[in-house]
Formats: structure tokens, sequence, C-alpha cells
């Protein structure tokens, strides 16, 4: 069998209102056609950084624009296409981002919806443990950085 690795970048942008600590979330459909709650990301264009494929996805993906705090971490995993019958074992680098503009009703046809959700509801709405994993790192960040309770 094929195999291949895929490399993507992504965030956790989040903003601090007097109500608490946001994660922007975005949800699609799955293959099966069940909706699916994620953090944003998507795969490096040609000549871009991590970084700069993290800042396009996030701003593609949610329509807002953020600044890189600091890496959160990485996942990995590995799934097999049907379409290109390969095994591909994919890295997904997560950077913290702190939310400058933008308006999450500006995201791209790839998300069916982006949202603001407090961090607590958004350790519970995402679909995969390993995005769980990274906003919990991303909201232990947040709590060192500037003393805020986020879960």
């Amino acid at each position: 069998m094929k195999s291949r690795r895929h490399v993507s970048s992504g965030g956790v942008i989040f903003k601090v209102t007097e109500t608490g600590a946001y994660a922007a979330l975005i949800s699609h459909y799955s293959r099966r056609g069940r909706t699916v709650w994620c953090l944003p990301k998507g795969t490096i264009e040609e000549g871009e950084s991590l970084q700069q494929t993290a800042l396009r996805e996030v701003r593609e993906e949610t329509g807002l624009v953020g600044c890189i705090l600091e890496k959160v971490g990485a996942v990995q995993f590995c799934f097999y296409s049907k379409e290109e019958d390969t095994r591909i074992f994919k890295t997904v680098h997560f950077y913290l981002m702190d939310y400058r503009r933008g308006n999450e009703c500006d995201h791209d046809d790839e998300a069916t919806e982006a949202r603001w959700v407090q961090f607590g509801e958004a350790m519970k709405m995402l679909t995969h443990a390993s995005e769980r994993d990274i906003l919990e790192k991303a909201a232990y960040c947040l709590e060192q950085r500037f003393s805020l309770k986020c879960v």
C-alpha cells in the first residue's frame, strides 16, 4: 500500500471579554453527514511557513485575523484515503493567536459555520480528542500568560 506524509497548520484564535475567554471553532459536515466541530487548520501552500499557513487558514475558515503568540503543540494521526488508495500520516501544528479583527460571518465555504465559544463549552463541542488536548494546552498558556481562568 502506498503511503505519504501530510503537514498542516492551524490555530486557536481567542478573545477575552468581561464574560470570559472565547475560542473560535468551525463546523463542517463529515463524509457521513455528521456535523464536526473543530479548530481551523489546513494544508501548507508552496513557500509558506507553518505560521503563515496557520494565519491564512484561520482567516479563511473563520473570517478572523489574529497575531501568533506561541506554538501550542501538534497532533499526529494516520488515515486511509480511498480516493488515493494511500495511507496518510498527518501532522497538524497549532498556534495560539490573539484576535485582532474580523467577523466570523466572513468565513469561506470550507466551514459550515464559524462561532465564538467559551473555552469550557468549546472543550465539550470539539469532535476530536486530540483537538480538545490542544485547546486545553491553549487554555493553560492563556492562564500562565494573562492570569486568566479559561476552563
